[in-house]
């Protein structure tokens, strides 16, 4: 234990910010996997959890909780799979807009 004052007050204020950014970390890991759930189940919502997600990510970098770049590259790959994942929900629907227009 510290017996400076100035080191029992920096210890408190480190023990605060740990707390803090683990609770910023924790709700953005929490955001990403929702957003991957969504894409298992293949949920209409997926968009939402997408940009959901990307605004966590973006919000602990500002805090600086992770690094830029690290926040960077999870969205890069959550809008990748976006990308994928919507030309199959559009094939999916293209052939019920032929049938309609018949």
């Amino acid at each position: 234990m510290a017996n400076i004052k100035s080191q029992i007050k920096r210890n408190h204020q480190n023990e605060k910010r740990r707390l803090n950014n683990r609770n910023v970390r924790g709700s953005a890991r929490t955001a990403v996997n929702q957003a991957r759930a969504a894409f298992e189940e293949g949920a209409p919502e997926t968009k939402e959890a997408v940009l959901k997600a990307i605004s966590a990510l973006d919000k602990a970098a500002e805090k600086g909780v992770i690094h830029k770049n690290n926040a960077a590259r999870r969205k890069g790959r959550l809008m990748k799979k976006l990308a994928s994942f919507k030309p199959a929900e559009a094939s999916a629907e293209a052939p019920k807009a032929k049938k309609a227009s018949k």
